[in-house]
């Protein structure tokens, strides 16, 4: 039981909180159950989880106030559950450091995937921000120290605005980036409609570099009007 990966998921619906607590823990999470703000509060501190599965409706506080409180102190990953579908809300829960954001109604496998990938994102972004480290996914290779990028044994030239998109997508891998995150990591600007566009160039250069096709997600996907996300 100590080696399991520990899960405080707060919601308020009794039937959905037995539902996702059976799934998570026949893939052998321990799970940590809270039905409003105060009581995730109390267990968050008390359990110190590996992650959190958040709704945003709670009866007595928001569930993004609970985020926020995160945020402020550590990077344990988020991820939201909630019935607000809106672009809008997905960006401004992004931009506030969750690591996802799952709508209901949800299936099954995506959100045992989506967990799945937070956490191995969590455990593997340290360990590649150490010197000599390199970034693999399939047959891409970052090399961070040389600042060089291989699909198989061939070479990608970037420029080095794409190389620190690339670069920075996959410190996040797994993770939905918002144009807002990635350019004010890249260029430490606030994000307004041309530099969305200059992202956007940049990002279809990329991935053209990459060998992506139209239609084809590759190493990097889009979800129109909220950001990009390094496969993970």
């Amino acid at each position: 039981m100590g080696n399991k990966y520990k899960i405080l998921f707060v919601e308020d619906e009794a039937n959905i909180r037995a539902f996702v607590t059976a799934l998570l823990e026949a893939n052998d999470y321990q799970v940590v159950t809270a039905e409003s703000y105060a009581m995730a509060k109390t267990l968050y501190a008390s359990h110190v989880p590996d992650l959190v599965i958040l709704d945003l409706g709670l009866p007595d506080r928001d569930g993004s106030a609970f985020l926020s409180d995160t945020r402020e102190s550590d990077a344990t990953p988020v991820i939201i559950l909630s019935a607000r579908s809106e672009e809008k809300e997905k960006v401004r829960m992004l931009d506030m450091g969750a690591n996802d954001y799952i709508t209901k109604p949800f299936g099954s496998e995506e959100l045992l995937a989506r967990v799945r990938t937070a956490l191995r994102l969590s455990r593997s972004t340290a360990e590649a921000r150490l010197p000599g480290k390199k970034f693999t996914i399939d047959d891409l290779t970052i090399d961070y120290d040389a600042r060089r990028v291989f699909i198989g044994e061939c070479e990608i030239r970037l420029t080095q605005t794409e190389y620190n998109i690339v670069a920075f997508l996959s410190e996040h891998c797994g993770k939905m980036m918002t144009y807002a995150m990635i350019i004010k990591a890249i260029w430490r600007e606030a994000p307004d409609d041309s530099g969305i566009k200059r992202l956007q160039v940049n990002m279809a250069n990329i991935r053209r570099k990459l060998g992506a096709r139209p239609g084809e997600v590759s190493y990097i996907s889009n979800e129109l009007g909220i950001g990009y996300r390094m496969k993970g």
